[in-house]
């Protein structure tokens, strides 16, 4: 079969999956909007807000030992077994949970570099998230290591595996680089990477920010061989107010902030929150469903892969169809005043984020025309602490983020494509 250009949901099994979620066609005060801004924050899956609600209205420790406790404690258990072993597909290590992944990536960088004594310098890359990029920051500048910082290619907005090679060397004890760009979508080889950069110095902890590329492809941290990667549920179909990390068995184990009475390798602090664990079951329930679509599989892992297979093969054909449009309707590639930014002609390397400008319309502006015309993105421009460091280093001013989700359809893209058209004319 030909995935060059992905493979669309059936219109009847795409349309199914949308009304899975809340408020996917308009928003109850705003009115009808195509919500093209998931990167910023996905469209909710409704069952993983009902599991939270549903979870949060008992009011029973889920420490206690019978009862409604007891209950309420197996969505802890649960969760965090299906967390890292479905989700992250780690066969060992253990989970840290905090209010949002970039608490956990603090974390967990603070514990790596302040928890070993060798190694003189630290590697992360120009397109990090603030939170993966300023903790490596933090904790190069606070243990006195050298910090060094591995230059984006600015054709495909991504991180080439021999340029990350010509920074690392056998005194560098931590590198970190994303999975995917939350700017440009491109997909790095994270375990390439991270096998040339063992090659080097077998010693080395491997850290990849995953937040961006969870909910559009497959992780699996055994596969890529790292050490830390979190992600965080309100970018994926869940909600607010919790992120998530994997972390392997030799970082677990280092000191870190626990009670003196839990094992070496726990890392949560205080009674945890079923009902965040609760909706993230809820997730990844759905994508597991959306593997049995497919497959006879009943092994969750395989269903898991399977899902997000789909998925991602979903939100490549959107996007080619996005770039080059249809006989009727011109893609962005070939709408006149229309600039893709970081483009490049094989999609097997992008998640569904596409990085643009209007010519003649400035980036603020654009996104409030798209917004009156009830389309919903977001423009990341050099005067944002979030992005003023990665789009500099893509040499760009700044960029309209498109970002729609696999549960979006063709006609989603086509209509985006008639606005981005009328919006372009009036430029």
């Amino acid at each position: 079969m030909n995935t060059e250009h992905g493979i669309l949901f059936s219109d009847e099994y795409q349309k199914s999956l949308k009304a899975q979620f809340c408020y996917a066609d308009a928003d109850p005060t705003h009115g009808k909007r195509l919500f093209f801004e998931n990167s910023g924050g996905s469209l909710r899956l409704k069952k993983a807000v009902e599991a939270k609600a549903e979870v949060e209205m008992f009011p029973d420790c889920p420490e206690r030992v019978r009862g409604r406790g007891l209950e309420l404690s197996a969505y802890v258990k649960n969760g965090t077994e299906d967390i890292l072993k479905t989700l992250f597909g780690a066969k060992s290590g253990a989970l840290i949970t905090e209010l949002s992944s970039s608490q956990a990536m603090f974390l967990a960088v603070g514990t790596i570099m302040e928890g070993i004594n060798w190694g003189k310098n630290v590697v992360t890359s120009a397109l990090e998230h603030p939170s993966a990029f300023d903790a490596m920051e933090y904790y190069a500048k606070r243990t006195g290591r050298e910090l060094r910082v591995v230059p984006p290619n600015q054709k495909t907005g991504g991180i080439d595996v021999d340029t990350v090679m010509e920074y690392v060397d056998k005194d560098t004890c931590v590198l970190s680089i994303m999975a995917a760009s939350n700017i440009s979508g491109n997909i790095m080889d994270i375990k390439e990477i991270t096998r040339r950069a063992r090659e080097i110095n077998p010693e080395i902890y491997v850290i990849s920010d995953s937040v961006q590329h969870a909910p559009h492809a497959i992780i699996d941290v055994d596969d890529w061989d790292i050490d830390v990667a979190n992600i965080a549920p309100y970018k994926f179909f869940g909600v607010r107010g919790c992120g998530y990390a994997y972390v392997s068995d030799r970082v677990a184990v280092l000191p870190h902030r626990k009670l003196i009475h839990k094992p070496a390798d726990v890392w949560a602090l205080g009674t945890p929150t079923p009902g965040n664990f609760a909706a993230m079951i809820a997730v990844i329930d759905y994508v597991c469903a959306i593997g049995a679509h497919f497959t006879d599989s009943t092994d969750r892992r395989t269903l898991y892969k399977e899902g997000m297979y789909r998925i991602h093969m979903q939100e490549r054909a959107l996007l080619y169809r996005m770039l080059e449009g249809t006989a009727e309707i011109p893609g962005l590639r070939h709408i006149p005043k229309v600039e893709v930014y970081v483009d490049m002609e094989d999609l097997t390397y992008k998640d569904l984020i596409v990085a643009m400008g209007i010519k003649g319309i400035n980036y603020a502006e654009c996104s409030q025309r798209y917004l009156d015309h009830g389309v919903t993105i977001f423009e990341r421009v050099k005067t944002s602490p979030y992005s003023q460091r990665i789009v500099e280093s893509l040499g760009l001013e700044g960029a309209l983020r498109v970002s729609p989700l696999h549960c979006h359809g063709t006609d989603d893209i086509d209509e985006f494509l008639k606005i981005t058209k009328d919006i372009a004319e009036s430029a």
